[in-house]
This record gives C-alpha cells, sequence and structure tokens, in this order.
C-alpha cells in the first residue's frame, strides 16, 4: 500500500506539472514502473485532421496504479503549443527488472521513443507526418489523412519504412522489446528546450483513465476508442480499433507481478517465458590455454543454445494453451488457474537454468591454491 501512495503522490505531481505552462530544457518525466508489459499496439485508422496547425499524437498504453492496469489513451490531433514546436511520444521501455514509462513531450525537433512503430509518420525513429515550413505546418498526405479541402498546405512524400512493426510491439528492450537506442541525432534533440503534455493532452488521459472499457483487462487489447479528432472527443467522430495487435494475456494476479510485491526470492515475477528477463551471460575466466579457453566457450554457447530452445519450446506450449481457453470460451477461474499454471512452470524453468548456469561456471572456474597441493616451503 505504501509503494501505491507514493506512485499516486508521483503520478499526480507529475499531471501537475505536465498542466502548467513551465518549460525547460528538462522537466519533470513521469516514471511509472510495472512489473508486466504493456499491450500490443491495435490496429486503427487515423481521423482525418480537424484543421491546420494541430499535431497528430499517436496513442498509447499508459498505467493506472488504483485499477492495476494498462489502459488506452486514444491517439488524437492537438494543436501545437508553438510555432515550429513537434511532438515526441511517450514509451514504454525494460530497465532494471520492470517496465518503466517515460512521457512525451513538445520541442523543435522529434526525440527517442523506444523505436516504436506508431504508424501515421511515426515509424520508430523521426517523424515522416509532416514538417514546418515559414511558420505554417505542412501534412504529409501519404502517411496522415488530411482533408484538402479544409487543409491546403499538404505534400506527398511517399515513405518506405524499413522497421515495419510486423508484432506491433509497444516497448522497448526486454524479451520480445523492439531492440532500439538513440541515435546522436536524437541525442542533440533531448537538449532542446522541451514543453511537457499540453493542458488538453493531460484532460485526455485523465478521462480515459476514468474509462473502463478503455483497460487492457476489459478490452483486451482492442480498445472500443482507439483514436479520436480532438482530445477529449470520445464520442462524435472517434474510432474504434480494427483488431487487437496481438493476444493479450496478462497476470492473473496483476498486483502481485508488479515490482516490490510479494517474495520470490528476487525472482522474476514473469507468467511466460517471453516475459523473463535475459539470462545473464558470464563468459569464462581465460586459463591461459587456448585449447581448454574455445572448449568452454562452446559449453557456454551450447548451454546458451539449449536453454533458448527450452524457453521457445514452453512459450509454444503455453501460447496454444490460450488458444485453446479462447476457442473454447473458458470461463475467467479457468483462465486464472491456467495462467498460475503458467506462472509456475516459467519460474520453474528459470531456476533450472539459473542453476545450470551456476554448475557450468563452477566446473569451469579455475582451482584455487587451497584445493590444489600446499605450496613447499
Amino acid at each position: 500500500m505504501r509503494n501505491r501512495s507514493i506512485r499516486s503522490i508521483l503520478f499526480a505531481f507529475a499531471v501537475l506539472i505536465a498542466s502548467s505552462t513551465l518549460s525547460s530544457p528538462s522537466f519533470a518525466q513521469l516514471r511509472i514502473s510495472v512489473g508486466f508489459g504493456p499491450p500490443a499496439l491495435p490496429v486503427y485508422e487515423q481521423p482525418l485532421c480537424p484543421g491546420e496547425g494541430y499535431i497528430w499524437t499517436p496513442g498509447y498504453w499508459a498505467w493506472s496504479d488504483d485499477d492495476d492496469d494498462y489502459y488506452w489513451v486514444p491517439g488524437t490531433w492537438v494543436l501545437a503549443p508553438e510555432v515550429g514546436y513537434l511532438w515526441t511520444p511517450p514509451y514504454w521501455a525494460w530497465s532494471d527488472g520492470a517496465f518503466v514509462f517515460y512521457d512525451g513531450y513538445w520541442g523543435p525537433h522529434v526525440g527517442f521513443y523506444g523505436g516504436i512503430d506508431y504508424g501515421f509518420g511515426y515509424f520508430g525513429e523521426g517523424f515522416e507526418g509532416g514538417r514546418w515550413d515559414n511558420g505554417r505546418f505542412f501534412y504529409n498526405r501519404s502517411v496522415t489523412n488530411v482533408n484538402v479541402t479544409v487543409v491546403h498546405n499538404v505534400y506527398n512524400t511517399t515513405v518506405v519504412n524499413n522497421t515495419r512493426n510486423v508484432t506491433r510491439v509497444s516497448y522497448n528492450g526486454g524479451n520480445g522489446g523492439i531492440n532500439a537506442r538513440p541515435t546522436r541525432q536524437d541525442e542533440i534533440a533531448a537538449r532542446d528546450r522541451h514543453v511537457p503534455p499540453a493542458g488538453v493532452q493531460t484532460q485526455h488521459l485523465q478521462a480515459a483513465r476514468r474509462n473502463p472499457v478503455l483497460r487492457a483487462s476489459e478490452n483486451h487489447g482492442k480498445p472500443p476508442v482507439a483514436a479520436t479528432p480532438r482530445p477529449g472527443a470520445f464520442h462524435e467522430g472517434a474510432v474504434p480499433a480494427r483488431e487487437a495487435g496481438a493476444p493479450y494475456h496478462p497476470p492473473a494476479n496483476r498486483r502481485a507481478a508488479q515490482p516490490g510485491t510479494g517474495n520470490n526470492g528476487g525472482r522474476s515475477s514473469a507468467y511466460h517465458p517471453k516475459e523473463l528477463p535475459p539470462v545473464e551471460r558470464r563468459s569464462p575466466s581465460p586459463t591461459g590455454n587456448p585449447k581448454v579457453d574455445r572448449k568452454y566457450q562452446q559449453q557456454q554457447q551450447r548451454l546458451q543454445q539449449k536453454q533458448d530452445q527450452e524457453r521457445q519450446k514452453l512459450q509454444q506450449q503455453q501460447d496454444r494453451e490460450h488458444q485453446r481457453l479462447t476457442q473454447r470460451n473458458a470461463p475467467e477461474p479457468r483462465r486464472q488457474q491456467t495462467e498460475q499454471r503458467h506462472q509456475q512452470q516459467t519460474q520453474q524453468l528459470q531456476q533450472r537454468h539459473e542453476q545450470q548456469q551456476q554448475r557450468l561456471q563452477q566446473r569451469q572456474a579455475p582451482p584455487s591454491r587451497s584445493e590444489g597441493k600446499p605450496p613447499k616451503r
């Protein structure tokens, strides 16, 4: 309860800052850590741009401590707070054993947003949906939905997206996450003057958090309001998701899966192998004998390959069970029992792999002086 109270206070403080008019090169970021990853990005269409000067801000999954649940913040068109400013979307990233949220911001350049392919010009790096020119924003019709009878400052440049997010993964790093790091341009953009989310964006987020149908546990990754023509316009002109980006299987006990809750001996609270953190691989200490060093390295590689195959096999088995439950429309108690069994399987696999790694390291460790013959005096 204490962790929840502290995080709720931090959330309220960040929202207060976000709704203020203060700006600086760096401002308070909303950093919420969650023990399991957000759902995949849903598939949806972009509503028409309502007029000149509006910038597309893509939808994303946010977290509610009160509900122990992710909820969808619909994508929407927002008036830029200043001429020449662009939106850098928020993103989730795996860090120090949890998924951490980094809030979005306005600035003269688009910065790093985790390599996430949000679509509509945000393809993982930079922004291809439009550009500022002499104080006016021009829209790229090839990737944005613009009515040219209303908005005349348009152009058409085909964008070849070589990093298409086929799986619609919504987080950076960790198992199954996007493998992207800030570029030099991202690092330069990070030093720009930034403006936090506008007040209408904060109100938009708060309205989404209060809407039960936008919770992941309710919509299973397919929110009925995926995008809106303006902030807070959740009814007229709102666009539903066409489909979920991928099947969503949250932990049965979401509170227990949170960082700092429960007692699992320091082991991950993952329910499925794909949620496990990467196994720490330590290179064997050099022995001074090239032949022995190669042998030890090959042993490490064989063990890693074997463990990766076991993870994949268990994940595929659990995925098949999820599919059968969905096909049979299994009741919630049955689903929870299955998730608990999956968690037990996953933790047993993790423990076994850790023990295998420890045994191999012990076999490869050079003998200590006390284990050999006593030195001659």
